[in-house]
């Protein structure tokens, strides 16, 4: 069972910086896909971005860019560096995993996933 803990959320200007942890345990973080989504009060949850299990890298085009997700097999965690933060990017930031070795071409897609943490706000003020 993986469980996946985030955290790092907080409230920053815009045009500022946050760095986003998501902490994995029950099962190495390089044996799956961790994606990150975010929520926004009253919108649907989006992709954000994704390091598959053989390192690739995935980006929504709002984010490009501006955010970097990379992965620290050795602290069994992945990190999301979301710099030159806009108003818009206000929301719910929630890390999720696939099952082992799961290879996809829509890990945009949050039924992909069959992990889940509790989500880590993020509000961005103007």
């Amino acid at each position: 069972q993986v469980q996946l803990v985030e955290s790092g959320g907080g409230l920053v200007q815009a045009g500022g910086s946050l760095r986003l942890s998501c902490a994995a345990s029950g099962r190495t973080v390089s044996s799956y896909t961790v994606g990150w989504f975010r929520q926004a009060p009253g919108k649907e949850r989006e992709f954000v971005a994704a390091i598959s299990w053989t390192s690739g890298l995935y980006y929504a085009d709002s984010v490009k860019g501006r955010f970097t997700i990379s992965r620290d097999n050795a602290k069994n965690t992945v990190t999301l560096q979301m710099n030159s933060l806009k108003p818009e990017d206000t929301a719910v930031y929630y890390c999720a995993g696939t099952r082992p070795y799961y290879s996809s071409t829509n890990y945009h897609e949050g039924a992909s996933y069959d992990y889940w943490g509790q989500g880590t706000q993020v509000t961005v003020s103007s």
